[in-house]
């Protein structure tokens, strides 16, 4: 069977996730153990909350190096919302930049929308040649709770990564993909079947 981390670094829906990941058929671990982390066949990074406290959580754990050291190895990442926007070079939030963990390019930063936060079932655009999203049809929609995002598409294209957009008044990245590293701005443990098949599809890569 295979073995997922949730890793718990004080930020996150740890237990929903828990749930969500293990109706795939995995077994799951919560834990804050990086031995743990680096060992499993796939590392979910959750998060929620502000941009700057999950930073200062991931360091305070030291788990940032285990992160970068699982995606250059080509072992499995999955960042879960704020979990995913720590993984870009910075997020800026009441005019305060953060620096993130550089594994993606580019910065987090309010969404330009009339209304914020972002908040419930919204549509996705799906490139063709998508992992997570295989099997799914084009009006499916998922649970977003944001007010920032990684809105310059053209930087991640250009860095090789495959960019799920969806839109609230503007485009911004709902989900990446490049090589290990995957991450998605809604929550897949909120989106009932359409996040089930995601998470379901990830695991079909630990094999």
């Amino acid at each position: 069977m295979m073995k997922v981390v949730i890793l718990d670094y004080g930020s996150g829906n740890l237990r929903s996730a828990e749930r969500a990941v293990a109706r795939t058929g995995v077994d799951v671990t919560v834990t804050d153990d990086l031995a743990a982390a680096a060992a499993a066949d796939g590392l979910v990074v959750p998060g929620v909350g502000a941009y700057a406290a999950c930073m200062a959580g991931i360091e305070q754990l030291g788990a940032g190096p285990v992160i970068a050291d699982r995606v250059a190895a080509g072992k499995p990442v999955l960042g879960i919302c704020v979990g995913m926007q720590i993984l870009f070079d910075s997020g800026v939030e009441h005019g305060v930049e953060t620096k993130g963990l550089g594994l993606l390019p580019g910065s987090v930063t309010k969404l330009a929308a009339q209304r914020i936060p972002h908040m419930g079932w919204n549509t996705v655009q799906v490139p063709e040649g998508s992992r997570l999203l295989a099997g799914l049809p084009a009006d499916t929609r998922f649970y977003f709770v944001h007010s920032y995002a990684a809105q310059d598409l053209d930087l991640l294209a250009q860095a090789g990564a495959e960019v799920t957009s969806a839109s609230h008044d503007l485009p911004f990245a709902a989900v990446v993909e490049a090589g290990a590293l995957s991450a998605a701005q809604f929550h897949p443990e909120k989106s009932a079947d359409a996040g089930f098949a995601l998470l379901s599809n990830w695991v079909a890569t630990l094999r």
